[in-house]
């Protein structure tokens, strides 16, 4: 038999080879007996079906040990055609894997296949297809295009997926059916079921990923079915959607720093406090941001955000990387916690995400900072994961973390993996150069560094140093000195290299040293690497131009034997050098210009992280990760100026009503109801009432606890509860009544999110939507929500009055069960008063409800005015939080300041502000709402001729862990008149500006609140002798010494006191020595001790001493402090 000889010869090499781990009762199925090949041929010729469905059982099986089974294709490709249907799929699965070899015998069962696609079993026909698209053979692929053709139009969602997956086969085969595979892809992209949907825009992206034009029709739709799509598939779809948005929107963030620049858009641009405008007037409204974000662009941002939570690595990676190219900065941070999460998978997930990671926190620092313990790291970890690591803490360094960061690096230094100290010592060096702050304090540690043991680390250290030392050479000639001394002892030839480099360029600091170590390497010089040659012979080339009376003949020794060198580099060199620096008459016109050659001042390095150019390669691709184009790699477009037009994603009604009618997923198009671009695909209210009465009691429960991570699906049918708001709101306070108090606040918290999912029906407003959700619902800014719903409503288009009389109604139902939790809640009679100040809509009734829900945020003040019974009380309040402390020792007590802080700050021009102007002051006063914070008096000044009404702060900017607490707004302020109000900031233990913009009810401006580093502290009281012993625990690093000399008018103990105490909110502390002045303090934010001493030293002269763990504080304090005492 012609199988016989194949098999002898395939096997012929393993035959007497045993194979290990096999069960004696398996009946031999993976035996080495050359036999079994037989007993399957019969079992497969047999006319029992069982024995053949144990035949193909035991084949599969064989072939999913990655054993060759091809000698039994025309065994087995005889039973394609057997009635037993499970035979026939086993049959398939091993076509599939064969078919491709042999050719020739499966054209035979061409016939077979044609009538496998007819088969009524959905599995049968999907077997055959994926079959007959696996021969490659030109000659069938009209037979494969008539087959992908039908199986599209299958009935079943598997085969149509099947036919999808044909596609790019078929294009691989033939790239001339191209025009007629898009004919099918387009048809596939219509498909409603999420079976499809990943598979068609696989095949999308390998035939025509340039048509963009195919997907716009099908944007909306492929975004709302992204959540329920397989996990493979959602991963395909959001990489496409990235490159589509790409093409399709403008770049969030290109306008962010600008003010306005298209007032017309301004009604759709301002999604919190634009209750009581009339929409007539658009004009005479500042948009709420210069940037108005399409519908579209919220749509994908909105739907992708919760598969940030799915298990699925690549998913979560997909998302964070549509993330980071496609979203608002302020929006981005939500990936972080995702991203933190999937470093506890294994290791290899984490190199893929710590790359991803590095590039992303070198633009977007902020968004990682308060995730930066998870990158510490273990010493489980590879070695690959440690410097992905240490890149990215080196990335999140700054001033306010750097303290821990290097303490954290200390640690590692003691390692065993020599490339992950030398990693380390280099992520030292490269924070030393970003902060200058601790250039210093780096450089002191690398210094010590030099005495360690190992060699790897004091060369490290070496070559590390040499690049610091080239931003400030003249103050660290003691290092050059010290650096000098290790020649004797360093071999490593880098190491070695730079020390004579350092020596060579600044010889003029090191004059006697400098010759003595020429005399050395003169004495090794034939037995040196040749990099230490190179530097040994600039440096005789320099200290001959510098000192050539001592080293002269040191020189012209050393370039003797240079000039004899094996190494050709070295002889040319040695060549260039001689005839350089010692003229003759042969010289020419460089020798005269020598010195300015080779001692020319050189730039400083510049160290950069090596992630610093992988931006422009998409994030999570294998481009990315490689840092070099792979095959197969679409470049990212860029964002175009000007928007494309946004109605071609529009659907036409007709489609639109047989999709609802006929797709068993119509759900999602209701989402598309909130937007006024497609006025055909409005809401169908008895779709919403039927959808109502089956999702509802899912909804009641789980509403209230989805928080910010709700799923896109979700909001469909929390519009049609939002509609229904009377009912719903009666059964919830049917159950409140039966319940506790837990089950009221569960109630006014549904009601919240339904009015929120009110207000984003009729105005389209989806663009600010993600800040909405990590913010506490205020109950102002609903009730002016309701106010400028009603009006839209009763401005909207005549064919859509009868359902926004439906949705008027349902709001009455509404306000009417809040007025009565609020009744509950509140003094009635506060409510019955309308406060004067508030502008006025279209008709008298509507402020008047405004006012009943608005007079609710009065109740409770968000900051106190500046009054004397509030100083008393807040000074009051942080004494008895003081003595609640465990530490008996150090009881920090808020005293008032000695000096309070005279110095005001400008907060608005009244040039810029238009006539209204602010200023503002560190009160130095606690903050009673929260004592983290500091209090920040502004005084807001009215020099126009009219009214300014609605003062109020909008989108903080702030920076990662800092936090503020708005002042109250003020409702009006006169012409001429000023008003005072406190709020509070927590800076973080940080001076970065905390930016915000100050609103009115017609305009807003971008200000900033920077404190100078004094008014970050809370001064504390001490005794002497606690003071000494906080003092000796913070030596070291923590200890910064500054000498300085007096000024004249520094004559007198009140003088010096004053001084330092109107610099830093400081307490003086008892001191029994009559030239030493002691003061105390702690950070606002963190409670860290700050301690400083300031001893009087003969004359003038004083030298000042600061103790913190705040380094980055403790330096800047001392730049302050000498700068008032010296001046």
């Amino acid at each position: 038999m012609s199988a016989s000889p194949g098999y002898g010869d395939e096997k012929g090499g393993s035959l007497g080879e045993p194979e290990y781990g096999q069960d004696p009762a398996s009946g031999g199925i993976f035996s080495s007996d050359y036999k079994r090949h037989d007993d399957l041929k019969e079992m497969l010729d047999s006319n029992k079906d069982s024995l053949k469905l144990e035949a193909m059982k035991r084949i599969v099986a064989m072939i999913a040990r990655g054993k060759n089974t091809s000698d039994l294709f025309p065994a087995v490709v005889k039973n394609v055609a057997c009635k037993n249907i499970e035979v026939k799929k086993l049959v398939y699965v091993y076509l599939v894997r064969y078919a491709e070899e042999q050719q020739d015998l499966a054209l035979l069962s061409i016939s077979t296949f044609q009538r496998g696609l007819k088969d009524p079993n959905q599995l049968i026909r999907a077997s055959a297809l994926r079959v007959l698209s696996s021969i490659r053979v030109p000659i069938i692929v009209p037979i494969m295009m008539l087959a992908i053709k039908e199986a599209a139009s299958d009935m079943s969602p598997y085969v149509r997926k099947t036919a999808a997956h044909a596609i790019p086969k078929l294009y691989s085969l033939d790239s001339d059916q191209k025009d007629q595979l898009i004919e099918v892809i387009e048809k596939l992209l219509s498909d409603k079921t999420t079976l499809v949907a990943g598979s068609v825009v696989m095949a999308f992206e390998e035939v025509c990923p340039e048509r963009i034009d195919l997907i716009h029709k099908n944007y909306r739709k492929l975004c709302n079915l992204l959540i329920d799509v397989e996990e493979w598939g959602q991963v395909v779809i959001i990489n496409m959607l990235t490159r589509y948005a790409r093409t399709q929107f403008l770049n969030p963030n290109q306008n962010e720093s600008l003010l306005e620049e298209n007032p017309e858009k301004a009604f759709y641009g301002s999604d919190d406090d634009e209750g009581g405008k009339e929409k007539s007037e658009p004009s005479s409204m500042v948009k709420h941001k210069p940037y108005v974000m399409d519908p579209d662009h919220r749509l994908l941002l909105r739907n992708t955000k919760p598969l940030l939570q799915s298990r699925n690595a690549a998913v979560v990676m997909a998302v964070a990387q549509l993330y980071f190219h496609l979203a608002p900065k302020a929006e981005v941070g939500v990936i972080a916690k995702a991203l933190v999460r999937l470093l506890r998978s294994h290791s290899e997930v984490q190199y893929v995400v710590l790359h991803n990671v590095a590039t992303m926190s070198i633009k977007r620092r902020g968004m990682f900072e308060p995730y930066l313990k998870s990158f510490y790291i273990r010493s489980t970890d590879p070695t690959q994961i440690k410097i992905l690591k240490l890149e990215v803490l080196t990335n999140l360094a700054n001033e306010t973390n750097i303290s821990t960061i290097l303490r954290e690096f200390q640690t590692y230094i003691r390692s065993m993996d020599k490339d992950f100290v030398a990693a380390t010592i280099q992520a030292i060096g490269r924070c030393a150069t970003n902060i200058g702050k601790v250039r210093d304090t780096c450089l002191n540690g690398l210094v010590q560094l030099l005495s360690n043991r190992d060699e790897l680390v004091v060369a490290e250290s070496v070559v590390v140093i040499k690049k610091l030392l080239q931003m400030q050479p003249a103050q660290h000639s003691e290092i050059i000195k010290h650096m000098a001394k290790l020649t004797d002892n360093i071999q490593v030839p880098m190491a070695r290299a730079s020390i004579l480099w350092l020596i060579g360029e600044y010889c003029e600091h090191v004059p006697k040293i400098a010759p003595d170590v020429l005399r050395k390497m003169a004495k090794s010089f034939t037995n040196e690497e040749d990099i230490v040659k190179l530097q040994t012979i600039n440096l005789a080339a320099k200290l001959y131009l510098t000192n050539p009376k001592q080293t002269k003949l040191l020189t012209q020794y050393v370039l003797n034997l240079a000039k004899y060198d094996q190494n050709y580099d070295i002889r040319d060199r040695t060549r260039f050098i001689r005839q350089l620096i010692i003229p003759t008459e042969k010289s020419g016109a460089l020798s005269k210009h020598a010195k300015k050659l080779f001692l020319a001042q050189k730039p400083a390095p510049i160290l950069e992280s090596s992630f610093k150019d992988r931006d422009h390669f998409q994030l999570g691709s294998l481009s990315h990760l490689l840092n070099a184009k792979a095959v197969g790699y679409q470049e990212l477009p860029d964002w175009p100026e000007e928007a494309p037009d946004p109605s071609v994603r529009n659907v036409e009604v007709k489609d639109a009503e047989e999709e609802e009618d006929s797709a068993p997923r119509d759900g999602h198009i209701g989402l598309l109801g909130e937007w006024k671009e497609v006025p055909e695909w409005t809401k169908c209210p008895s779709r919403e009432k039927r959808k109502e009465r089956e999702e509802k009691p899912f909804y009641s429960d789980s509403e209230g606890e989805s928080g910010p991570t709700e799923s896109a699906d979700s909001e469909p049918e929390s519009e049609s509860e939002s509609e229904s708001g009377g009912n719903s709101s009666g059964s919830g306070s049917g159950s409140g009544s039966e319940e506790e108090e837990e089950s009221e606040e569960e109630e006014e918290s549904e009601k919240e999110e339904k009015k929120k999912e009110k207000k984003r029906t009729p105005q389209k407003e989806d663009s600010d939507e993600s800040d909405q959700e990590q913010k506490q619902p205020i109950r102002s800014k609903r009730s002016s929500a309701k106010t400028s719903q009603k009006s839209a409503s009763e401005d909207g288009s005549s064919s859509e009055s009868n359902e926004s009389e439906t949705e008027s109604s349902s709001e009455e139902e509404d306000e009417d069960e809040d007025e009565e939790d609020e009744q509950r809640q509140s003094d009635p009679k506060k409510k019955k008063t309308p406060p004067a100040t508030k502008p006025t809509a279209k008709a008298s009734k509507e402020p008047k409800e405004m006012s009943l829900l608005d007079l609710d945020d009065f109740s409770v003040p968000s900051a106190p005015l500046v009054t004397s019974r509030s100083i008393v009380s807040a000074s009051l309040v942080s004494d008895l939080e003081g003595l609640s402390l465990t530490d008996s020792a150090l009881t920090p007590t808020v005293i008032s300041p000695a000096f309070a802080s005279d110095r005001t700050f400008e907060l608005l021009h009244r040039m810029t502000g238009e006539g209204l102007s602010m200023e503002y002051i560190f009160s130095r006063q606690p903050f009673t709402p929260d004592n983290r914070m500091v209090s920040v008096q502004i005084q807001i000044s009215n020099k126009t001729e009219n009214e300014v009404k609605n003062i109020r702060i909008s989108e903080p900017k702030l920076l990662s862990g800092m936090r503020i607490k708005e002042f109250q707004e003020t409702e009006c302020l006169p012409p001429g008149e000023s008003a005072t109000v406190i709020m509070g900031i927590d800076f973080c233990d940080s001076t970065q500006a905390a930016n915000f913009q100050i609103c009115t009810h017609t305009r807003h401006f971008y200000v900033s609140i920077q404190p100078p580093v004094g008014e970050l502290m809370a001064p504390v009281f001490m005794s002497e002798n606690e003071f000494k012993r906080e003092q000796s625990k913070l030596t070291g690093m923590n200890e910064i010494t500054e000498r300085l000399s007096l000024s004249e008018k520094c004559n007198s103990d009140h003088a010096i006191v004053q001084r330092v105490t109107s610099t830093a909110n400081m307490n003086r502390v008892p001191c029994g020595a009559d030239k030493e002045y002691r003061f105390a303090a702690k950070t606002v934010s963190s409670g860290t001790l700050v301690l400083v001493t300031l001893t009087l030293k003969d004359g003038s002269a004083a030298l000042l001493t600061i103790n913190s763990e705040k380094m980055v504080i403790g330096t800047m304090l001392a730049k302050d402090i000498v700068q008032t005492l010296t001046q």
